[in-house]
Formats: structure tokens, C-alpha cells, sequence
């Protein structure tokens, strides 16, 4: 067969690719030794009891209200505190509002916490953002919601003004009939 033909470079090709799955094995073996050696780990949900994770993952047990209300206080809190029982409150109000679940609604709000030197208080964010999605008669993205109420923020608006703004905004979603910005 001639080297320069079609058929002998997809030989050729073929035996380059052979080789490169037979080296690319070869370096997983030893790995695959030592792996049987090892207990296999055990896959456990998280629990935290307080707020000294970043972010809630989507394995943590964490009550989301009560590690967001610890982050906000900068301390553990009892399960009863009434910051607590406030969260819970405006999560179980914003639920049926927004697609997220309540554990990203925690970590959402958390993050336009640290991105804000004077941000309102977990619940009052909360609230103000379900004020907005609640009357569209559709759920929204609390997400989406965050970094327009972010970039409000920034333009100089206040915490009420932003969420006038976007409840201007967001009407138009109810009715169907545009309006002015």
C-alpha cells in the first residue's frame, strides 16, 4: 500500500488513533489500583447548623432562612429567633413567585449582600422582590430580579425607587400592554 494514498493514510490514522487509547489507559491503571484500596467514600448530605458556609449547595440540609438570617447577623442562630421566623415567612411568600427553590433565593440574596455595602435586610430584599414578581401572575427569576435591582442600585436609586422601578417594569408582564420607563 502506498503511504501517500488515501486508504494507507486511514491506516495510518487508525493506528495513531489505536495507540493514543492504549497510552491513555495505560495512565489510568495505577489510579484504578489505588482506588481499590481505598474505602469507597461515603456520599452524605451536608448539615450546618449556622452560616459559615458561603453558599447553600444543593446537597446542604440547611434551613435556608436560618443560615441567611446567621449570615446577616454574622453569628449562629437558634432555630426560634424571630430574624428567623421572618426569613421563613418572606421565603414561603416568595416561593410560589419565583423558579428558583428557597435555598437559591438564600444564596442570591446573600450575594446581593456582599455585593452592596448598604443592602436592605435579607427579609425586606425578599419581600420587595415578591412585591414585584407576585402581580405578573407568573413565576420569575428572582436571580434575574437581583442583578436588575443591583444595577439600580448602582445608577443611584434607593432601595424603594429601585423596586418602583421594577414594578413599573414588571407590570407590563400582567397586562400585556407596554409601559413607559
Amino acid at each position: 500500500m502506498n503511504p501517500g494514498s488515501a486508504a494507507g493514510r486511514g491506516v495510518h490514522l487508525g493506528s495513531a488513533a489505536l495507540v493514543l487509547v492504549v497510552l491513555a489507559a495505560c495512565g489510568d491503571e495505577p489510579a484504578r489500583e489505588e482506588a481499590r484500596d481505598e474505602p469507597p467514600a461515603a456520599i452524605v448530605a451536608r448539615r450546618d447548623d449556622g452560616a459559615r458556609s458561603d453558599w447553600l449547595t444543593p446537597d446542604d440540609r440547611t434551613d435556608p432562612a436560618r443560615w441567611l438570617a446567621a449570615r446577616a447577623a454574622g453569628r449562629t442562630l437558634p432555630p426560634g429567633d424571630a430574624a428567623v421566623a421572618s426569613l421563613q415567612a418572606a421565603l414561603v411568600r416568595a416561593r410560589p413567585h419565583f423558579i428558583e427553590d428557597p435555598r437559591m433565593i438564600a444564596n442570591r440574596t446573600a450575594q446581593v449582600a456582599g455585593m452592596m455595602a448598604n443592602a436592605p435586610a435579607p427579609d425586606t430584599l425578599i419581600a420587595g422582590l415578591t412585591t414585584v414578581a407576585a402581580p405578573t401572575g407568573r413565576r420569575q427569576l428572582y436571580g434575574s430580579l437581583c442583578q436588575q435591582y443591583l444595577t439600580l442600585r448602582a445608577g443611584g436609586a434607593d432601595h424603594d425607587a429601585a423596586l418602583d422601578r421594577l414594578r413599573m417594569s414588571y407590570a407590563a408582564q400582567a397586562t400585556g400592554v407596554p409601559v413607559a420607563r
